[in-house]
């Protein structure tokens, strides 16, 4: 490669090498240059002599913009012929120490906890240089500490790491009631520490150290039963460490009495309060009363030996008047000559009520909740889904205020065989000269063996111009025996299911 300093002062053009064809004892040769810095941007910054070949700078360079440019030449005889191959020519741009390093940000802030030990990492200073800093050192920057604010208890409180950057405790005492923050001037120098050198700002911050620990106020909560994420009580400590501060916030644990996870405690970010709250609904009729013991500590660990602080907390749950509870909450009934509930889990026995009876079809005692059926259960209704009908039904007690159960009665209906089969559809057309064969379906709402095999049969004259035959399980092919006048006929068919169940059937033909 060819090398070339940057900012040359001239004068331009200025010789860098010159180039030679082996052929050029033989004859003429012209040179010629293609590339970055000739004809692409940016342009015109080499040229080359035609006749001797000398390759030429123009201007100065600049290795920050461009550290390398990749050019080609050429050779050729006086009639254009090349005599040589391109040949790949690279310039190198060569380094001077002409920036100076440039921190990343005018001002750093750390934070370092009191009565921190020497060689503790407070934070990193960062500066970058723009200058090369792999074959020079031009661009190797070196951190020094100017100054500091204020010079107490000595002036040298802390060191920085040279290479690094890292600004570490140099001498002992560091105390946040006497010095609360510190000022550095932190001066980053290139050439590693022998050239250009900017300065910046670090601001350290003294942290107080968790001496103290939190002291519980007394606590009591009462808290109705069934209710889930209610606070119970809001329990309140003391602490002498800096308000905001890690070594005052509070962390709150249940230590005992809550075996069955049945309480939650977080910390009042505002108030430092631990909050009290339930994590599931608590049973009075199972356990009415709840003796918790609560320790605090601070999010940061004592910098002293202190034992934790700790409350007892008494919890009492109150009774709240409850729905009575069906047993089972759905009941699976086959509809037999009586059909009847199980009473609500929750005494005293309360009041029923249908809470739902979509077809009216039920009756309830209002005493015992036996239910009964108040009209004929049909399962082919609408009602009725896969055979089973459904209904609820309501208990009410007679707290106050009263409160209302729900159960769900599932009627299995069993199947009778009361429909007989009928054809569809029931209209259709056909041509008299040109008879196609009818496929009707056969429907029977009823479920098998109420269904098929079906038999066919033409009542009323109507097999003189038809014929009727089964096809399938539940289809059936008519046709026609003769041409007919055009007009509206109606064909007279009677089915029957498996079980001897009729059903007749006017079926119109509208023959064109």
């Amino acid at each position: 490669p060819i090398s070339c300093p940057e900012n040359h002062r001239g004068p331009f053009p200025k010789q860098l090498v010159q180039i030679k064809s082996n052929k050029d004892k033989e004859i003429k040769v012209f040179y010629s240059i293609t590339g970055q810095g000739v004809d692409s941007p940016p342009v015109g910054v080499f040229t080359i002599e035609r006749e001797t070949g000398w390759l030429e700078v123009t201007k100065p360079l600049d290795r920050e913009e461009i550290e390398k440019y990749v050019i080609f030449s050429h050779a050729v005889s006086a009639n254009g012929q090349p005599v040589e191959d391109p040949m790949e020519i690279i310039i190198t741009v060569r380094d001077q120490n002409d920036n100076k390093p440039v921190f990343t940000k005018q001002l750093f802030v750390g934070y370092i906890e009191e009565n921190a030990k020497p060689g503790t990492s407070v934070m990193t200073v960062n500066a970058t240089d723009a200058d090369d800093a792999v074959t020079v050192n031009n661009g190797i920057v070196s951190y020094s500490i100017v100054s500091q604010e204020p010079p107490k208890p000595h002036p040298q409180m802390f060191t920085i790491n040279p290479q690094k950057g890292v600004i570490s405790v140099l001498g002992t005492g560091l105390d946040r009631e006497t010095t609360p923050n510190y000022t550095l001037i932190v001066q980053a120098t290139d050439q590693e520490g022998l050239g250009l050198s900017t300065t910046a700002t670090a601001v350290i911050e003294v942290t107080d150290a968790n001496d103290n620990i939190p002291i519980f106020d007394p606590t009591m909560g009462t808290v109705p039963e069934n209710e889930v994420g209610l606070e119970v009580a809001r329990l309140h400590v003391t602490d002498q460490d800096m308000p905001g501060s890690p070594a005052w916030q509070a962390v709150y644990r249940i230590k005992s009495g809550d075996q069955d996870g049945a309480f939650s405690i977080t910390t009042d970010p505002n108030t430092n309060d631990g909050i009290l709250r339930t994590a599931k609904g608590l049973d009075y009729e199972t356990r009415n009363r709840y003796d918790l013991v609560v320790t605090v500590e601070n999010k940061v660990p004592l910098s002293v030996s202190l034992g934790l602080s700790s409350a007892s907390v008494l919890v009492l749950v109150r009774d709240v008047n409850e729905p009575p509870v069906f047993v089972p909450p759905i009941k699976r009934v086959e509809v037999g000559a009586r059909l009847g509930t199980e009473p609500p889990a929750d005494p005293p026995l309360p009041r029923y009520r249908m809470g739902s009876d979509p077809a009216g079809w039920l009756a309830i005692d209002p005493e015992n909740g036996i239910v009964t059926a108040a009209q004929p259960l049909d399962r082919e209704s609408v009602h009725a889904i896969n055979s089973t009908y459904k209904a609820i039904v309501l208990a009410v007690d007679n707290g106050v205020p009263d409160a209302t159960g729900t159960g769900t009665l599932l009627l299995l209906l069993q199947d009778v065989n009361d429909n007989g089969p009928t054809p569809e559809p029931r209209i259709f057309d056909i041509c008299s000269r040109q008879p196609e064969d009818q496929t009707l379906t056969i429907v029977d709402k009823d479920l098998p063996p109420n269904t098929y095999p079906f038999q066919a049969a033409l009542e009323h004259g109507s097999g003189t111009n038809w014929t009727v035959e089964i096809f399938g399980q539940d289809s059936l092919v008519l046709k026609l025996k003769k041409e007919l006048e055009p007009g509206e006929y109606s064909i007279f068919l009677k089915l029957t299911d498996s079980q001897g169940k009729a059903q007749m059937t006017e079926v119109k033909a509208q023959v064109c």
